[in-house]
């Protein structure tokens, strides 16, 4: 009900004249839009079917229709640039892609060069040539094969009676895996391969699931840069000491041998601000990362701060979709957060 509704505001709002004029009297400030895709696929598979990642390139390539019909496509060099001096394009947007799944190689930076489009394509390098299987994939792949119940017993095996009963992935990658330390997520991955019966190193480079180096090297050369996403896809706020420099300034370097380029921005793995942590933030600063982008959703604002730079999770199809979840949400969201911070200073 709620999504047959959603389609129906969007497509009246769609029709309206002047409609981007419309969202500005939401808030004005809203200036540069960043949206974040995953895999550009034609098909999900066991390793991602449950997390809503997949892109079809028939929507992709129309997502970037609706890009170079509506907006003026920046870099992250002119993001760096210009942010702060209000040189940015009023419509500025900039793509970017978290993971390294070998789909971004494959289907979506073609279709990026094709219209001219650069792009920003955060890695993990451990799953780099296809070494390893990132912890969601793992967890997605065993949960199609064999359904929640081996999620628990992995769970149950490391942590006994202190495990809880997950009734879904959303709880899992919402709730548990945050919660875990580092140590704790290794042995909880490693009971869940024990428990299923695999063989990762196998499993990941039978599924050519993620990007080659090979292909990682020539993506600068369809306008796509490098980012940091964290060595193995980790929830940063439980983050510090060795851990932290292994999965931040490990990773860059990793990338940077690899691709021969400066690696310059962040991306938090699972977006949310809790856990870009003080600690973090240092970190990354002393590292020499110029930018760090989030995915909340929210509108940025004008002249943002670099290092909490959000942005949209897209899935919708279709212009007038499109149109609500770029130009409306974030506002409202703003509007919202605004709100909410003025309450709890009251």
């Amino acid at each position: 009900m709620k999504s047959s509704v959603a389609t129906v505001v969007a497509e009246i709002l769609w029709r309206i004249p002047g409609r981007f004029r419309v969202a500005r009297l939401l808030g004005s400030s809203y200036s540069l839009r960043c949206l974040v895709f995953h895999d550009v696929s034609p098909r999900r598979s066991p390793f991602t079917s449950g997390i809503n990642v997949t892109t079809t390139p028939e929507e992709f390539e129309a997502t970037l229709g609706f890009i170079k019909k509506y907006y003026s496509p920046v870099s992250l060099q002119e993001v760096l640039t210009n942010s702060n001096d209000g040189k940015l394009p009023s419509d500025a947007l900039l793509l970017t892609f978290d993971d390294a799944y070998a789909s971004v190689s494959e289907f979506a930076a073609p279709l990026c060069k094709q219209l001219g489009i650069p792009a920003v394509f955060f890695v993990n390098a451990a799953f780099v040539d296809n070494r390893r299987l990132a912890p969601d994939n793992l967890i997605c792949y065993v949960t199609d094969l064999y359904g929640m119940e081996r999620i628990n017993a992995a769970a149950r095996s490391v942590f006994a009676e202190k495990a809880k009963t997950w009734q879904s992935l959303s709880e899992v990658f919402g709730v548990f895996l945050p919660s875990l330390s580092m140590a704790e997520r290794e042995s909880f991955l490693k009971a869940l391969r024990e428990q299923a019966g695999i063989e990762e190193e196998n499993l990941a480079s039978e599924s050519k699931l993620y990007i080659t180096s090979d292909q990682l090297r020539s993506l600068s050369l369809q306008g796509i840069e490098i980012g940091n996403h964290t060595y193995t896809h980790t929830h940063c706020r439980k983050l510090t000491g060795k851990d932290l420099a292994s999965e931040i300034n490990g990773n860059k370097s990793e990338l940077e041998a690899m691709s021969g380029e400066r690696v310059r921005a962040f991306s938090v793995p699972y977006g949310a601000a809790k856990d870009m942590t003080p600690e973090l933030a240092k970190v990354l600063r002393e590292s020499g990362h110029q930018a760090v982008f989030l995915s909340e959703s929210v509108a940025n604002p004008r002249k943002p701060d670099l290092f909490r730079l959000d942005r949209i999770s897209s899935h919708a199809e279709g212009n007038d979709a499109l149109f609500v979840e770029i130009e409306l949400m974030p506002r409202l969201r703003a509007i919202r957060n605004r709100y909410f911070h003025n309450v709890a200073r009251a």
